[in-house]
């Protein structure tokens, strides 16, 4: 007898998504039903939760102080009166304000890209001695509450080390605890990983140096993390309440939160959410111009290649 072949073991099915709703049911049309109103229903909710907040801030600023302060309050304002923007705009002397404010944020921005790219460079690309150790005790950073920080912060900034200059008053109080930010180094040194080792290895062939490979290669492809990084630096000193209320007494130097809180007692409570509508709006647009680097950026850290 001729010895019988081996049998070739069977190839497993491959197993297909789990579902709350099969591709069977899906395709018939009470699924697609179920599928449809589930998923609207979701997207409508979460959508709501997210979006009332800043409708009612914007309608509110509508109404009248009675209407206001009515119980139930009303969804809709009985007359809209658009024009009290413009009162809270010349009432609270915004312009100045946000002017102060951006001047806040474009230096935090710029001391802390010139901080934390070259700082993100050596840990992911040059990987010096210890750099494992230092990442891991700047990382150690981000769980210390903020509140801790303030008070060796505020008598670091009021008596500088080494320097013994007073910073308090100067925008180098906002701008100085703002440059090295430990979650933007590993934010960074992630994406940078992700960037393949041949692209500088080529360009050091070529004869350039460390600064220049920075520069000319890593800079030019890590604009989504870079926009991604900005992002958080302008945005945590536009939002920012209780350091620059420490560090800026002065009222012509306050940013634009501080100065609304420090107005509020004597502003009817309409022009003071319109107020707050206004100084919302730079940080709004600035996301939806960039929104898409944004959403780049922050998967693009996790791909190899």
């Amino acid at each position: 007898m001729k010895p019988m072949k081996p049998m070739k073991p069977l190839k497993a099915r491959q197993a297909g998504p789990r579902t709350l709703i099969s591709p069977r049911q899906l395709n018939t049309p009470r699924g697609r039903l179920i599928y449809w109103t589930v998923l609207i229903f979701v997207l409508v909710l979460f959508t709501a939760v997210f979006v009332f907040p800043l409708y009612w801030m914007v309608t509110g600023a509508m109404k009248s102080s009675g209407e206001l302060a009515r119980t139930p309050p009303t969804l809709f304002p009985r007359d809209p009166d658009p024009g009290v923007y413009k009162d809270a705009w010349d009432r609270l002397d915004l312009g100045r304000f946000l002017l102060n404010t951006l001047w806040y944020a474009a230096g935090a921005w710029a001391l802390q890209m010139a901080v934390c790219v070259p700082a993100a460079y050596a840990l992911s690309k040059l990987r010096p001695l210890l750099g494992r150790a230092v990442l891991g005790m700047m990382l150690a950073t981000l769980m210390v509450p903020p509140t801790v920080l303030l008070v060796p912060m505020y008598l670091t900034v009021r008596d500088v080390p080494i320097l013994h200059v007073n910073w308090l008053n100067t925008p180098m109080a906002i701008w100085f605890p703002a440059a090295a930010n430990a979650f933007s180094v590993f934010l960074l040194k992630r994406f940078f990983d992700s960037i393949p080792t041949e692209l500088l290895e080529a360009a050091q062939l070529d004869g350039a140096s460390s600064v220049r490979v920075l520069w000319s290669v890593i800079m030019p492809v890590s604009r989504p993390i870079l926009a991604v990084v900005s992002i958080f630096a302008v945005v945590g000193v536009w939002k920012d309440f209780i350091w620059p209320l420490l560090v800026l007494p002065d009222t012509d130097k306050m940013t634009v939160a501080v100065a609304i809180s420090s107005l509020s007692k004597q502003t009817p409570d309409n022009i003071l959410l319109a107020a707050l509508v206004i100084s919302s709006i730079p940080a709004i647009v600035l996301f939806f111009l960039f929104q898409r680097h944004i959403m780049a950026g922050l998967t693009a850290g996790g791909l190899k290649g």
